[in-house]
């Protein structure tokens, strides 16, 4: 750990100081990043193949989960499914070769996150009182943990699903079969990076709980406003479709609910503190 991320004790720091403590962590956090996305643009072929495009392969694991889990219940092969044959389409001079570059920046934001966390969590640690730092003690490894979580359910979930209803949807004889190779990457990315930022959620209720800053029944009080702002949320983060918003905005509410908990739990320790 370098000076700058030592808390120095006795010793004020003024603003342009702490602009150049906060420099230091950009400037790593870019290097780190910029290094795994120069990985994952050398591999591109292997991501793009195995990951990628993971989602409309019919042996995707997600569809034969949801096979053998048919079966297993007893519904034949009701629940079995698999994504619609399709081509891609480039439509611009470039494109592959853009889109390559931009989900390789991508992946490595995604892949850099732990490290991005813990420099952010260096930068605000010393401005933190003493009990406020124990209450957060192992930040970095759950909102790590929350994130990989979240992108886990975005890949496994929500993007079987919504290739299988965008590109096999129908109307008035029209099928998407030949969509552009940069619209089906977008819709990955979004599947897989705000479901990761937004799994956060019950880490963020669980601290400011902690720190008596948020009580469940304040949640509960609150519940029709948070459910209205999932919604809305997932309209932003979410391409302009019904289906893909409320894929998201679902296990983001059931989030809701489990912060709730959380939040009860954490809270009542609190205030057993202040006795």
């Amino acid at each position: 750990m370098s000076k700058l991320d030592q808390p120095q004790e006795g010793k004020e720091m003024s603003f342009f100081d702490h602009l150049d403590e906060l420099r230091g962590h950009i400037v790593r956090s870019v290097i780190v990043t910029l290094v795994v996305a120069v990985v994952v643009f050398i591999l591109g072929d292997f991501i793009f193949q195995h990951f990628i495009f993971g989602p409309r392969n019919p042996n995707f694991i997600s569809y034969r989960v949801m096979c053998w889990f048919s079966n297993a219940v007893g519904l034949s092969d009701s629940l079995c499914m698999t994504p619609p044959e399709f081509k891609f389409d480039t439509r611009e001079m470039g494109e592959t070769f853009f889109v390559h570059i931009k989900t390789s920046v991508i992946l490595g934001l995604a892949a850099a996150f732990p490290f991005i966390f813990r420099e952010i969590w260096l930068f605000v640690k010393p401005g933190l009182h003493e009990h406020e730092a124990k209450s957060v003690r192992g930040v970095v490894g759950i909102a790590s943990g929350l994130f990989l979580l979240g992108v886990l359910f975005g890949y496994f979930v929500i993007a079987p699903f919504a290739v299988k209803f965008l590109v096999g949807y129908e109307l008035a004889g029209v099928i998407n079969d030949t969509p552009t190779l940069a619209s089906y990457v977008n819709y990955i990315i979004i599947f897989l990076i705000p479901t990761g930022i937004v799994f956060q959620l019950p880490l963020v209720v669980f601290y400011l709980s902690r720190m008596g800053l948020l009580s469940a029944e304040f949640m509960r009080n609150y519940r029709k406003q948070a459910f209205l702002g999932i919604i809305v949320l997932a309209a932003i983060i979410t391409p302009p479709d019904v289906v893909t918003q409320f894929l998201i905005a679902i296990p983001i509410y059931g989030l809701y609910e489990i912060s709730i908990y959380i939040a009860e739990k954490q809270y009542a320790k609190y205030q057993k503190s202040l006795e």
